[in-house]
């Protein structure tokens, strides 16, 4: 019977406590409320602290704040208005819902400093655009052409071979842009990475091929020349005992520019159509920013040989015949070196260049088809007949 009374002494007495408890923690909740709507909401702004604690809680906050996030935000991120929706359908497409004043439809190549002032970034903004694209192996003859143009010039070399780093010991390379990814021609990289909108700061765009020996050539004259005799699409002229094969692009030594030559018997159904007039070869062409806007839209994805592109060049300028030339008093010399051939696949007992001639030929075969079919498609569309 004791020991009963003791339980039930216990068990009321634990009661007792956990009721004062809740009661205490109700009762202290109440008062805490109404004391904090008794006062005016402060800030530590209002409170009159010294200056050196203050800026000592400024310091600790942006301290925790980066490590936290990696970077600092605007002062007034908070304060970022709703804005009616925007529509303007000549933006680029998929810009449409974008303020024209925020939309930057253009890019360049130009290196750019990781501080400082962007608009201190740049000493001088190249004209042009030379690329390359390249092997390690020839890296002597590329460091003779890129000595030929000047600061108004910016490099950029297309790697084929995957080597890159190993260009540091020239001095310019260190300013050029390189882009490497193995085993590609020279139109699949301008395809890629030659855009248009991504060249636009560029007056006058060099795609050359990384044989070409550039002892009479300056590139400074060479603008001039292109400019005096308003070529869009143009190309050094060839050394005649090397590499030749068209009469077109043999150099002339009587003259700045041709723009027309004379080709075998049957070769030329029109003087002023290639391969005797409004043609350059895929070698070595330079083209303004407008004809080249024009010329990456007819590059193929799949065709990486660039073969048949040249007879189609004409389709970018008018007249082709008068826009499209060789400038002779600045010539290059086609050293014929077969590098692109090294980088095929050995098949069914045939060397790797038999394999890459093979598909750049059917390329060619390709392409005009593509062509021909596209302009039939056209005209039967438009009720127009070819002429």
């Amino acid at each position: 019977m004791v020991t009963s009374h003791r339980r039930f002494t216990g068990v009321f007495k634990r009661s007792n406590d956990s009721v004062r408890l809740i009661i205490t923690t109700i009762m202290g909740m109440v008062f805490g409320y109404f004391i904090g709507i008794s006062f005016p909401s402060v800030s530590l702004a209002k409170i009159s602290l010294p200056s050196s604690i203050i800026s000592s809680l400024d310091v600790a906050f942006n301290d925790d704040h980066q490590r936290l996030s990696g970077r600092s935000f605007p002062e007034n991120l908070g304060s970022i208005p709703l804005t009616p929706k925007i529509y303007v359908p000549t933006n680029p497409r998929g810009a449409e819902s974008l303020p024209p004043g925020i939309v930057v439809a253009e890019s360049d190549f130009y290196l750019r400093r990781l501080w400082g002032e962007p608009s201190e970034d740049l000493r001088n903004k190249p004209k042009y655009l030379v690329t390359f694209t390249v092997g390690l192996d020839q890296k002597n003859n590329i460091d003779a052409c890129v000595k030929k143009f000047s600061e108004d010039f910016q490099i950029l070399l297309f790697h084929y071979d995957g080597r890159t780093s190993e260009w540091d010991q020239f001095e310019w390379s260190k300013r050029a842009v390189h882009i490497s990814i193995r085993k590609q021609t020279k139109w699949w990289y301008a395809k890629r990475f030659l855009h248009p909108d991504v060249v636009a700061a560029y007056d006058y765009i060099f795609i050359w091929d990384e044989d070409l020996g550039v002892e009479h050539f300056n590139a400074e004259k060479y603008i001039q020349l292109v400019k005096k005799h308003g070529l869009e699409i143009s190309q050094p002229g060839l050394e005649p005992n090397n590499g030749l094969t068209w009469q077109m692009t043999k150099r002339r030594g009587d003259r700045e520019v041709h723009k027309s030559t004379e080709e075998k018997p049957g070769w030329c159904s029109d003087p002023r159509l290639p391969p005797c007039a409004a043609f350059v070869e895929i070698m070595a062409p330079v083209f303004s920013r407008e004809a080249w806007r024009c010329v990456w839209h007819m590059i193929q994805n799949d065709l990486v040989h660039g073969w048949g592109l040249d007879f189609a060049l004409r389709r970018c300028v008018e007249p082709a015949h008068e826009k499209i030339g060789v400038v002779d008093s600045q010539w290059i010399v086609h050293q014929v070196i077969p590098s692109l051939g090294s980088q095929g696949s050995s098949e069914n007992g045939k060397a790797p260049w038999e394999g890459v001639r093979v598909r750049c030929r059917n390329e060619w075969t390709m392409f005009q088809d593509r062509l021909a079919n596209a302009d039939k498609a056209y005209y039967a569309q438009n009720g127009k007949t070819r002429v």
